[in-house]
């Protein structure tokens, strides 16, 4: 099924001609009944059957107009037959007696519940997304799928499942995408994916974004603990080596202004007191050597 567009002509043109209409057939049949009542039968009866139809053929006519909202579209079907859709908002008259059915054009946000699903890696996490669609194909939309509201909000839960389950949540030490690390390119991807299952309703996505990640509740302080566990000790290899170049400069300078001439023992002893001062946790508390009695 294709979307194609509708024979119509303005509505008001076929509002004039209903009223014409009915206005002539109710003068004739007025005259029928004269002639009825001065008994000429003949003219009588002409005049009532005449004036009958002609206003039955505006009111034939009548059942053909119709409304179209602005950012609505109208699927026109006539017995059964699929005749054209209309998505231009004004008054038509199309053809008489046929069925007509409204679809809503508008930008419309679909928000998924919360879904549990297990990541790449098995663990499981909780993830919810928003869809952002709009209707491109009437035709599709009422008449390839049951219910295109239905289908956008079961596909959608289907690709978020289907997303979450190609990449880990986090990575730690590993290279690649991730969930938490690469928001911008799993929405892409969902997107992408979403828009290959919905094109047969008609339906085009114009953006999926994550709205919800998080670890499920019973592995949620264990991964809490994996993830500061992680952070201290990148922290540390970022202070020792901020330590070891301090350490570095200090000796250079030292030597380089001729201060003092350090052997290999004292060195060894000076790195080792500047290292446990900087990479020290707490305060570093020296002891001043004032000299010795003897």
């Amino acid at each position: 099924m294709k979307e194609k567009e509708a024979w119509r002509v303005n509505g008001f043109l076929g509002l004039l001609l209903f009223f014409i209409l009915v206005i002539a057939g109710a003068l004739i049949l007025w005259k029928g009944i004269r002639f009825a009542m001065d008994e000429e039968v003949t003219m009588a009866v002409l005049g009532i059957v005449l004036g009958i139809l002609i206003i039955f053929v505006g009111l034939f006519i009548a059942t053909g107009l119709f409304i179209v909202q602005p950012n609505h579209g109208v699927v026109l079907t006539f017995f059964g037959k699929y005749i054209g859709s209309v998505r231009e908002a004004g008054f038509y008259l199309s053809i008489p007696l046929s069925a007509r059915k409204k679809v809503s054009l508008r930008v419309r946000n679909f928000n998924s519940a919360k879904l549990k699903v297990n990541d790449q890696q098995g663990n499981p996490i909780e993830i919810a997304a928003v869809i952002v669609f709009k209707v491109v194909d009437t035709a599709k939309a009422l008449f390839d799928v049951d219910n295109y509201e239905e289908f956008v909000e079961i596909q959608s839960e289907t690709a978020i499942r289907h997303i979450a389950s190609l990449y880990p949540y986090d990575l730690f030490e590993e290279e690649g995408f991730s969930l938490r690390g690469n928001t911008d390119e799993i929405a892409a991807e969902l997107g992408k994916d979403l828009q290959k299952r919905l094109a047969v309703a008609g339906v085009e996505v114009m953006e999926a974004r994550l709205t919800h990640l998080a670890y499920a509740t019973e592995i949620a302080g264990a991964m809490l603990q994996r993830q500061q566990a992680a952070a201290i000790l990148a922290a540390r290899q970022k202070i020792v080596e901020g330590a070891v170049g301090m350490v570095q400069m200090v000796i250079r300078q030292l030597e380089a202004d001729g201060m003092v001439e350090l052997d290999e023992e004292r060195k060894a002893a000076m790195v080792n007191n500047l290292m446990v001062a900087i990479v020290s946790e707490r305060g570093a508390q020296p002891v001043i050597n004032a000299g010795t009695l003897y």
